[in-house]
């Protein structure tokens, strides 16, 4: 896919990210992914191209990027390896919400140290008992002097176990008439790893997953751990739920370029294969059931990055995005796994078997379906701001 307009800087930015894709990522991503295992030396070379910093403000250390920049790279990460991408989005959404919303002193204590990768932030809002019903959540934070102390079970934390630092939205009563305005998020740091990893905070260990293999999603458990009132992002209390969504609309984004980088990847291997293999007497590229998949494959493939380039272009001149957010990561993530499906139907019997990496992606491409916001809750959110706009008059 091309995108029109980029600058030098962003050209070299991503022919950076493609090289190191090609030589470190794609060698090593599926036999990685069989053994579910963190893929460590990745993520020092991710270190090391700044990626880790790659939005963070240049007076924090960072390289001052847009979320257009970030989004492409995420798109040649996941075309990758997409897990490889669930380790940057999730540091990146909590960098987003503390240059957005933290106070000074929070973002100079925490972004430069983001910038590097030693500090490498997780995000949380999920629970056992709730998915997309965020206003239901039930995990506490009460004031005790000058703390906070935190009681609950919260669920699917992407990175759970290798970050040291957990942005969490828990209830604080403010005796708000709407729950949304009795929300707080904490900036919480921990020690990596998992068991207790400080006092009355543990994380008890990965959930085993079908795919979206190697990065570490967990639960936290919270038994009365107790945060400095310093750590609620912004200072102030019931502003959590608006934090939030802030975060989770750049995420939005971000999750469409991980569906435009599979779906690329999933594509390129189809029609390679799809001219090495021979059926009666000609490549199965030649017979005309194949020419027209492959032709819809490409045509989805350009059609969810056009959209998931506007949604980042849209955000980055400050502009409300909520349904382009919405519209990218629906029809990136929706025709991630119908261009996957596609590629496993081309394989033949061979997308079956571990040897062909169209399988590992034929695990992944669902999680893109259910993860920052299901599908569902897209049509919902759309479909909410059509009426807004298209009001009936009189």
């Amino acid at each position: 896919c091309q995108t029109d307009g980029l600058t030098d800087d962003q050209t070299e930015i991503l022919k950076a990210v493609r090289q190191f894709v090609e030589r470190e990522i794609l060698p090593v991503a599926t036999e990685l992914e069989h053994r579910d295992e963190y893929p460590t030396e990745i993520v020092e070379g991710l270190k090391e191209l700044g990626l880790f910093g790659l939005m963070i403000p240049e007076e924090y250390d960072g390289l001052g990027e847009s979320l257009l920049t970030y989004a492409l790279a995420v798109e040649e990460i996941a075309r990758g390896w997409m897990s490889v991408s669930g380790i940057i989005n999730t540091h990146f959404i909590v960098a987003y919400l503390l240059k957005q919303h933290g106070t000074e002193e929070q973002r100079q204590s925490l972004l430069p140290r983001m910038a590097t990768g030693d500090v490498r932030g997780s995000f949380s809002m999920s629970e056992p008992g709730l998915g997309s019903d965020v206003s239901a959540i039930s995990t506490r934070a009460v004031k005790d002097g000058d703390d906070f102390v935190i009681t609950g079970q919260k669920m699917w934390i992407t990175n759970g176990g290798t970050s040291n630092l957990l942005a969490v939205l828990v209830k604080t009563d403010e005796g708000a008439e709407t729950p949304y305005r009795n929300m707080t998020t904490f900036l919480v740091e921990k020690r990596a790893g998992f068991g207790e990893t400080e006092p009355g905070l543990t994380i008890p260990g990965k959930i085993e997953k079908m795919g979206y293999k190697g990065v570490d999603s967990t639960e936290a458990v919270f038994d009365g751990h107790r945060v400095p009132a310093s750590r609620v992002l912004g200072g102030e209390t019931g502003k959590g739920f608006y934090q939030m969504m802030d975060g989770v609309e750049v995420g939005r984004v971000n999750v469409a370029a991980r569906g435009c980088g599979g779906a690329q990847r999933a594509f390129e291997l189809a029609i390679a294969y799809a001219q090495q293999r021979s059926t009666f007497g000609k490549p199965i590229a030649q017979h005309q059931a194949v020419l027209f998949r492959l032709a819809e494959m490409a045509t989805k493939v350009e059609a969810a990055h056009s959209m998931m380039v506007m949604a980042a272009r849209k955000k980055d001149a400050a502009e409300r995005n909520d349904v382009e957010a919405g519209m990218a990561k629906y029809l990136a993530s929706e025709y991630c796994k119908e261009v996957v499906e596609d590629a496993f139907r081309i394989h033949g019997g061979y997308g079956y078997s571990k040897e062909y990496e169209v399988e590992r992606l034929y695990r992944e491409a669902p999680m893109l379906l259910i993860g920052e916001g299901t599908s569902d809750i897209q049509k919902m959110i759309i479909g909410r701001r059509l009426l807004e706009e298209y009001k009936l008059r009189g």
